[in-house]
């Protein structure tokens, strides 16, 4: 065989080992994935520095009295931590000195607390947050025999009692008569200024003023009543709380000259009532 032909067969087999080699990584490589259409989601997890924040466990409405359940310490975003924010770092008692604070702007649940929504006790404008729209707070005299003893409470459920004397017209002529009238129903307490004090030899709450909560009227109701005899107050059951939808009910007849008796003077003739007027 001539060497021309020799490197001629060489070339030629060595053409065809390669195109086998080829062949073979063609088909070893993974077929190209068809394109569905939908978007790719590339999720990274970046590390945001945070800090305890205080906030609002659940929503709150003007005029809402704080307790340290309604606080907790929620995570915020340091860099979105405002200076008027109470912190854990800085105002760790936070939720201690706060409670007992009335509400003056509307709370959202995880709303960070801020000095400018709330009142807390002593400042002013504590007893204005508190009262609802429309009401009134008034003051009355009070003693542990005409105030259950000390056992009411601010938030508690009160009825008003008047005790007052009438002129009757009797047999004899004229005579004077005891009379005993709830004036006041459901009444809220605002606040009562408690001291201990001693009362048969115990040690009890005692108080010389409480305030309620009413309408302008019967505010007026309670005024004209302080002036006509005494005024007890009786503690009403939580379960009483909601009669009449939680609305708190006044005989302000007496304003208008109602006596309690029905405007009437009693008049007895021959040992039995005969008429009135």
């Amino acid at each position: 065989m001539s060497p021309i032909r020799l490197i001629i067969l060489l070339v030629a087999a060595a053409a065809a080992v390669g195109a086998a080699l080829l062949v073979r990584d063609m088909s070893s490589q993974p077929s190209p994935q068809t394109n569905t259409g939908k978007p790719v989601e590339i999720v990274r997890e970046v590390e945001v520095s945070s800090t305890k924040v205080l906030v609002s466990r659940s929503d709150k409405r003007i005029g809402s009295l704080l307790t340290p359940e309604d606080f907790q310490w929620s995570d915020w975003p340091e860099k979105a931590v405002h200076g008027g924010y109470f912190t854990q770092e800085s105002d760790p008692g936070a939720i201690e000195q706060l409670s007992g604070s009335v509400v003056k702007t509307a709370l959202l649940a995880g709303e960070p607390i801020v000095q400018q929504k709330i009142v807390k006790k002593g400042e002013t404008g504590f007893m204005a947050a508190l009262l609802r729209p429309g009401m009134r707070a008034i003051s009355v005299e009070i003693s542990p025999e005409t105030a259950s003893a000390g056992f009411i409470l601010p938030d508690d459920r009160v009825d008003v009692i008047l005790t007052y004397e009438i002129e009757v017209l009797t047999e004899r002529g004229p005579t004077d008569t005891t009379l005993t009238k709830t004036v006041i129903e459901n009444a809220r307490v605002l606040a009562i200024d408690q001291i201990f004090g001693e009362m048969d030899g115990a040690s009890v709450l005692t108080g010389s003023t409480a305030t309620l909560e009413l309408e302008p009227q019967q505010a007026e109701l309670l005024a004209h009543s302080g002036r006509l005899g005494r005024i007890s107050l009786a503690l009403r059951s939580v379960a009483d709380a909601n009669e009449n939808d939680g609305a708190t009910i006044a005989a302000t007849g007496l304003l208008t000259g109602d006596s309690g008796a029905g405007n009437r003077v009693k008049v007895f003739k021959n040992g039995s009532v005969g008429g009135g007027s």
